[in-house]
């Protein structure tokens, strides 16, 4: 290993270009649909090796100083993000006579984008590095703050954070119930790091013995909150309820074509209206997927009187679809991705927004700046939504509520506030058909999973094209359908929510858990610099 380690860090040039970019590359397998946790040990032992041995200009100021290592974590990034995100231009593919010219800016320009994440990372771990455990922490502290920012900066893509890659099961998701997404990727990236000690035997006994501690209760919480959640079963209470989830499996295309939309609606209706499997319970409330209802619904009061006639006494329907709103004279009017609750009588009885839309997919950010620039193919690119000043909550007749995210609002974890403390369970209704037979779909169920965890409520997710299910609060699929699997499913939720920590206790843990990683860095950082001197 010392051999080995030595090699890595006498790299230079094209070399070491290469095996940076192939070390992010590598780590993208810890992701869903693989989900080989072990290659992150891989890409994060060879970026300590490659750091140890980056040289910048001692005699310049500090951007000489810390470029390579900028560039170092920018190209280990590019690899990360091209090798985990290639399936964004699937997206593109569905019109592509318009927006193939945009291929390239999804598959590499968004990966350029993110990777500066990474680069800024490799440098404030630069101004801290060492030559033992340390450098280990110090790069767990920097990478942490790094993919809090990018949960929010520039609004925000926190997609494949790394602490992904550390829980691929509901064994490994549970720690993520107390310490939220953002405090499982410190501790990994710090777990995923230390082999690199064993090539260059520095503080190795320690830094292995504190991540072998830190994965064993990783696993060990795990394995106990599993336990506790099957010797307890929740018991059977008056607020279960039967869910059906529609997952029709329409095509792309389909749901652009206009002549389609009534064929559209009438396929949700036969599906929800199957007879239940083996003369089960008659579902108390059904969901369709994201944008299901290819009209606004509020303009057709035909499609609310076939909504009843399918729908049973006492049944509710909750579905997504665009709601418009009048403006104000001489204005276009506003149009809203939202959720509508419908009950037996075709009535809409409640509604919530989307409040985080897709830049680029449903609004174009800086469209002035982007016409009066002259780039008019950006400004004809699909969306015209507006976001909803704040999350309601969706409210059925006997009082139960959800908590609505809609697509991949499910993948902002810090987006989500204590009101879901009162709610029944989420509710995620998303189409990822955009992103055809790849690894998208299977990415964004795992962290609506991860979502489950960390509020202690269960999850329902209805998917146009799938992965559809329940989820109970600890990540298990009570139910669900599989990619591209048209029909529907049954299950009962409900029951009393399980412990957990609220998210601004779990922001709280984050922050201290990303402050010992910087103390110990700097107190490793300031002993290697007495050494020095």
């Amino acid at each position: 290993m010392e051999r080995l380690a030595g090699r890595i860090m006498l790299l230079w040039g094209f070399p070491r270009v290469i095996v940076a970019f192939l070390a992010g590359a590598i780590g993208a397998l810890a992701l869903p649909p693989v989900g080989f946790f072990a290659t992150f040990f891989i890409s994060f032992t060879l970026l300590v090796w490659l750091m140890d041995g980056s040289t910048g200009n001692p005699a310049g100021g500090v951007w000489p100083r810390l470029r390579a290592d900028f560039l170092l974590g920018w190209v280990f990034g590019f690899g990360y993000f091209v090798a985990g995100l290639w399936w964004l231009g699937n997206a593109l593919l569905v019109e592509a006579d318009d927006f193939a010219w945009a291929l390239p800016l999804a598959v590499l320009g968004l990966p350029a984008y993110l990777a500066l994440f990474y680069g800024f990372a490799t440098s404030v771990a630069r101004l801290l590095w060492s030559d033992g455990v340390g450098r280990i922490a110090a790069l767990a502290f920097s990478f942490g703050l790094a993919e809090w920012l990018r949960g929010f900066v520039a609004t925000g893509f926190p997609w494949n954070a790394v602490g992904y890659g550390a829980m691929p099961m509901p064994l490994m998701m549970q720690s993520s119930a107390v310490l939220g997404i953002g405090g499982v990727t410190v501790l990994a990236v710090f777990v995923f790091s230390a082999p690199a000690l064993v090539g260059t035997r520095k503080g190795m006994r320690t830094g292995l013995a504190a991540a072998a501690v830190l994965f064993c209760a990783h696993l060990g919480f795990g394995g106990y909150r599993l336990y506790i959640a099957d010797r307890i079963p929740a018991p059977a209470t008056a607020s279960q309820m039967t869910v059906r989830i529609v997952q029709p499996v329409i095509d792309q295309a389909r749901k652009l074509d206009d002549r389609e939309r009534a064929a559209i609606f009438e396929e949700h209706l036969s599906l929800s209206a199957l007879p239940p499997e083996n003369n089960g319970k008659r579902p108390d409330l059904i969901v369709w997927p994201e944008t299901s209802v290819p009209f606004i619904l509020t303009q057709n009061p035909d499609a609310l009187s076939r909504i009843a006639e399918v729908l049973e006494d006492g049944q509710v329907l909750i579905t997504g679809a665009v709601r418009s709103e009048d403006a104000g004279a001489g204005l276009a009017p506003r149009f809203y991705n939202s959720i509508y609750a419908i009950d037996s009588d075709g009535q809409i009885i409640s509604a919530s927004d989307k409040v985080h839309l897709v830049p680029f997919g449903e609004y174009v950010p800086y469209e002035d700046l982007l016409r009066n620039i002259g780039i008019p193919d950006a400004i004809a690119m699909p969306g015209g939504f507006t976001a909803a000043p704040a999350r309601a909550l969706l409210t059925l007749p006997d009082g139960r509520t959800f908590y609505p995210l809609v697509c991949y609002e499910a993948i902002f974890a810090d987006e989500i506030g204590s009101d879901v403390e009162g709610t029944s369970a989420l509710l995620n209704v998303t189409n990822d058909g955009w992103f055809g037979a790849t690894p998208g779909p299977y990415q964004h169920f795992q962290q609506a999973r991860i979502r489950a965890v960390e509020s202690g409520r269960p999850l329902i997710r209805a998917a146009n094209t799938g992965i559809s299910a329940v989820v109970d609060p600890y990540g298990r699929v009570v139910a669900g359908l599989g990619y591209n699997q048209k029909g529907v499913m049954d299950a009962t939720v409900g029951g009393d929510p399980v412990s957990h920590w609220d998210s601004e206790t779990r922001r709280n843990y984050f922050w201290l858990l990303t402050a010992f990683m910087l103390l110990i860095a700097v107190v490793s950082r300031t002993g290697f610099n007495f050494r020095k001197n």
